[in-house]
């Protein structure tokens, strides 16, 4: 990590279909060696697939009621102090919120074998809405961790 100055934040351009930079984020997690219209592919895929699912509205209100469900708001970080290692617990900017969200729900829709990518994608999704499944647990064995370093919060730094 570069000690010098902070990564400028570029702007995502919004999808063509949804005009949703969130959808562009969940479409750049997705795709492998720069093959964006695969990504794409499986992404309104698997947004149509829920949308049959749940028998609701919108897939991009659907995706944020997921990614609701699955941010972490905190977690915990080592910090060395006098010789000792302290997991030190600490609230998760919203972006990162986001990229983690989005991180554990490609990641475990890519476990499922013998499954299509975008069925997959689609059944994580819809767990997540629903409040249930690998990407909830994550969050809530984070959470876990969290407090139960509580009484080294005041490491934090």
């Amino acid at each position: 990590m570069s000690r010098r100055r902070q990564a400028v934040k570029r702007p995502l351009i919004p999808d063509p279909r949804y005009n949703s930079t969130l959808v562009t984020n969940l479409v750049n997690m997705i795709m492998e060696r720069g093959k964006r219209t695969v990504a794409q592919r499986i992404v309104y895929t698997a947004f149509q697939r829920v949308s049959e699912k749940l028998g609701k509205g919108d897939p991009v209100d659907l995706v944020m009621g997921a990614l609701e469900n699955a941010r972490p708001k905190l977690e915990v970080k080592s910090r060395r102090v006098g010789g000792a290692t302290y997991q030190v617990p600490v609230e998760v900017s919203f972006e990162r919120q986001q990229s983690l969200a989005f991180r554990w729900m490609v990641s475990t829709a890519r476990n499922r074998k013998g499954v299509p990518m975008d069925e997959a994608l689609a059944d994580e999704i819809v767990d997540a809405y629903n409040n249930t499944g690998a990407v909830v647990k994550k969050k809530e064995e984070m959470h876990r961790m969290a407090q139960a370093n509580r009484a080294f919060a005041h490491l934090r730094w």
